[in-house]
C-alpha cells in the first residue's frame, strides 16, 4: 500500500507520515527532503524559494515512479509533501491507483483562527524548519483555503482538521 500525504504547509503532513511509521512500520519519503537533496547536489536550477508549480512539475515524475516502483515490488510506502499535482490520478493505471490511499489534510478557517499558537509551536516537532517565516496567519489561512478549493474541484477526498486536530491513523491499516 502507498500513502501519499499532502495538504498545505503545517498541517501536520510529517507528524502523520512520522506516525503511521511507528504504528505500521511503513517507511516514509519526504518530498522536502527529496527536494533538497536534489537542489543542494546541484541537480537543478530550482531553490527553496522556487514556486510550487516548479517544484511540482519537478519533483513528482521522480514521486510517481518510486512509488509504482514500491507497488510493483509490493512493499508499504509514505510520501509525504506538498508536492503532489491535483490531478495525480491521470498519472496511475488503475491497477496502481487500487493500491494508492491519498490523504490530503486541510485546516479549517475556524481551527486555524483558534489554534494557531499550536500550529507554530508543532510546526517543528518533527523536522527543524530553519526559515520558518513564511508560518503568518494570513498564509496558513489563504493556503488551506486554496488546497480547499483545489480538493473540492477534484474531487479529492480530504480530512478536515477543524475542532481539534485528531486523526485516527487506525484506518489506515490494510
Amino acid at each position: 500500500m502507498i500513502y501519499i500525504i499532502t495538504g498545505a504547509s503545517h498541517t501536520g503532513k510529517t507528524a502523520l507520515a512520522q506516525r503511521i511509521l511507528e504504528k505500521y512500520k511503513y517507511p516514509y519519503l519526504s518530498i522536502d527532503h527529496l527536494k533538497m537533496g536534489l537542489i543542494r547536489s546541484g541537480q537543478t536550477d530550482l531553490t527553496p524559494m522556487s514556486n510550487d508549480e516548479d517544484l511540482t512539475a519537478y519533483l513528482w515524475p521522480t514521486v510517481r515512479e518510486m512509488s509504482k516502483t514500491a507497488i510493483e515490488n509490493k512493499q508499504n510506502l509514505t510520501v509525504e509533501g506538498c508536492y503532489v499535482p491535483f490531478d495525480r490520478k491521470k498519472d496511475f493505471s488503475p491497477e496502481y491507483l487500487a493500491e494508492i490511499r491519498y490523504i490530503c489534510l486541510i485546516m479549517s478557517e475556524n481551527y486555524i483562527r483558534s489554534h494557531f499558537d499550536d500550529i507554530k509551536k508543532y510546526a517543528n516537532i518533527i523536522e527543524s524548519r530553519l526559515d520558518d517565516s513564511d508560518c503568518t496567519l494570513e498564509k496558513v489561512l489563504k493556503d488551506n483555503e486554496y488546497m480547499l478549493r483545489q480538493a473540492e474541484k477534484y474531487g479529492i477526498d480530504y480530512i478536515l482538521i477543524d475542532e481539534k486536530y485528531d486523526i485516527d491513523i487506525v484506518h489506515f491499516a490494510n
